[in-house]
């Protein structure tokens, strides 16, 4: 057995990458779930590609999973993995551009036949030409041994080959330091139903742990120790787990039940598989032929009382343009949750983007004003969905809630809320006439506050009223065609979601408000944006960093804190749609920090555009 030295870290970027049919995704999740469970603060970042099964051992079918993990707080996936697990050529060239020099390479040598590699564009082999001469390479034939350790069972040669992905998970234990009992409870746990399997991946997972430790090749293994997190109770979650979980919990304290209208979309249908097992909690999930019929049935849905949901992604959205006009217009409480994916249209499905803003904004025909709300974190997706839920049933108008790939696909240790803490929403539906109304009941006479009309059950006795898109009476709800009753009607829909602004609480800013520099940001652009703050303002820069969860209306301390920098930057994964807002908005000269390649913000980036931008500042 060799004896490895233990080299102490705070933070490791591991990425595991392969085919699509590698199971790379089910390997990261489970290197993340046990990461968890020891204590890590972490983030990680999926990255596959939008076909099911990308055409094999090809650049573009080509799988990875990185997560971040430490001792410290983390706030990103790592802009450059410390390891690689390479699973064939592919993978190998796929991910080399990423790498620091003295990153960590396990590569499955098996892999690495002459067909292979000129497939990929490897004239020679990248093992033996010094292609890899600035790396700690390992190599290690991962398929050659998975066989070996299965050679007793019945499997197939290709029912063997599948399980080389926990061959990889249990060497990456080995040398991270990461017990292995967690994933073989969970294996046998999944595989309750087909033991076998459950067993031919229990001993390739450990024949990777015993390999690690019994081979020469490895001089070192790797600590992390566990995050000092605030006390509590924590679970992994991703961001589409804790939208559905947010969204149950916010019906929940509305007093209300869920019902979600959903037609499944690439990256929103985690959230409909997720609804669908809450069953106990009064949820009720209808999978639509197509989005418009997806969103008129929550549309209905809110008609009958019900706290409703519609998910989509931006293509969705689109389809859903006419029918959440009519939500506005008719002043329900419907809750769009749009998880944004690169485009124009079908784009880039299984990747992240943040361009879908001006499309909540202004997407509808005719004067639609509509809240517009952003998580900042899949964590912070529960609390937001809550967010949501209160805005729509408060202020009885339709919700854009927005997510994006990146979010929703990332996980990140999440602190159980105290259910005590959580806000009161109850809805107080309307179930008699007022003495204001007489003998007539008046479906739009508004609350004084928050300019919202009266929420009704259908049936209600003497409260039958009808709803319909065209253009309704003040008070009475009757068709109205008069020009001034729609000046009047279109102006008390924006005065409503104009009030929110002094129902909310302040943009978050991180360091000083004032400054040479702020970064604005909103959405999943924020562990980046945190991080590369911190990381200049260690260096003596005058930056902070404002994140945005309210995009519309917007919070009230956005202009003052803008007003005092010198220079405003707002950095979003899209051309600058923020930006035109606020600069629209507040007349401020904001300038863009700009990225549409699917992926997110990387760290170092951002820190080196601004540092770039400071400096031309100070020589003109």
């Amino acid at each position: 057995m060799s004896v490895a030295n233990i080299e102490e870290l705070d933070t490791v970027t591991v990425r595991f990458a392969g085919d699509s049919g590698d199971g790379m995704q089910l390997t990261g999740t489970q290197f993340t779930y046990t990461s968890a469970l020891v204590g890590n603060d972490l983030a990680t970042l999926p990255d596959y590609p939008a076909e099911i099964r990308a055409p094999a051992g090809t650049l573009a079918g080509v799988s990875g999973f990185q997560v971040q993990f430490g001792s410290q707080q983390v706030f990103t996936p790592g802009d450059k993995p410390d390891a690689l697990v390479a699973m064939n050529p592919a993978a190998l060239k796929a991910n080399l551009n990423v790498l620091e020099r003295g990153a960590m390479l396990f590569i499955n040598t098996d892999a690495f036949e002459k067909r292979a590699m000129a497939k990929v564009g490897f004239d020679t082999n990248p093992l033996e030409d010094g292609t890899l001469s600035s790396y700690r390479v390992y190599e290690v034939p991962i398929t050659t041994i998975t066989r070996r350790a299965l050679e007793d069972t019945n499997l197939t040669t290709r029912e063997k080959d599948r399980s080389k992905n926990f061959f990889a998970l249990g060497l990456m234990y080995w040398v991270f330091g990461r017990p292995i009992e967690h994933t073989i409870e969970w294996l046998d746990q999944k595989f309750a139903k087909k033991p076998e399997i459950a067993e031919a991946n229990k001993a390739v997972l450990k024949a990777g742990y015993h390999y690690g430790e019994t081979t020469e090749t490895f001089g070192h293994t790797f600590k992390v120790k566990s995050a000092q997190l605030k006390p509590g109770t924590y679970r992994q979650v991703t961001g589409n787990e804790a939208v559905a979980w947010g969204f149950i919990a916010g019906a929940k304290l509305a007093g209300g039940e869920l019902f979600l209208g959903s037609y499944p979309i690439t990256p929103a249908s985690p959230i409909l598989h997720e609804l669908s097992k809450h069953k106990n909690f009064g949820v009720r999930t209808f999978q639509a032929e197509d989005e418009i019929a997806a969103v008129c049935a929550a549309i209905g849905a809110a008609f009958g009382g019900s706290i409703a949901l519609t998910t989509t992604s931006g293509p969705g959205v689109a389809l859903k343009a006419e029918a959440i006009g009519l939500a506005g217009i008719v002043e329900l409480p419907l809750i769009i949750a749009n998880i944004q994916r690169g485009g124009p249209s079908t784009g880039l499905p299984t990747k992240t983007e943040q361009s879908d803003l001006l499309q909540a904004m202004f997407g509808r025909n005719g004067e639609s004003p509509m809240p517009v709300i952003a998580p900042a974190t899949p964590g912070d997706c529960f609390g937001m969905a809550i967010e949501a839920v209160r805005i729509a049933t408060k202020y009885m108008t339709p919700v854009m809630f927005m997510s994006d790939g990146y979010i929703a696909n990332g996980a990140e240790p999440w602190k159980l809320p105290d259910v005590a803490s959580l806000p009161d929403l109850t809805v107080n539906f309307k179930v008699a006439k007022s003495e204001a109304e007489g003998d007539t009941f008046l479906p739009y006479l508004r609350d004084p506050k928050t300019l919202a009309r009266p929420w009704v059950r259908p049936g209600t006795p003497g409260l039958e009223h009808r709803v319909g898109g065209l253009e309704k009476s003040d008070g009475t709800g009757n068709v109205s065609y008069v020009p001034e009753n729609h000046q009047k009607m279109t102006e008390l829909r924006q005065a409503k979601v104009d009030r929110i602004a002094d129902d909310i609480p302040d943009a978050e800013v991180f360091g000083d408000e004032t400054g040479d520099l702020l970064l604005i940001g909103w959405g999943g652009t924020y562990g980046a944006l945190h991080a590369a703050t911190m990381h200049l303002q260690k260096r003596g820069r005058k930056v902070s960093h404002m994140h945005m969860r309210h995009i519309h209306p917007m919070a009230k301390n956005v202009e003052g804190v803008m007003r005092g920098f010198k220079h405003v930057v707002a950095a979003e994964l899209n051309m600058g749609q923020l930006k035109f807002m606020l600069r629209s908005k507040f007349l401020i000269d904001v300038q863009g920090l700009n990225k549409v390649q699917g992926q997110p913000f990387k760290v170092g980036e951002i820190v080196e555009r601004v540092e770039r931008y400071l400096d031309a500042g100070a020589q003109s």
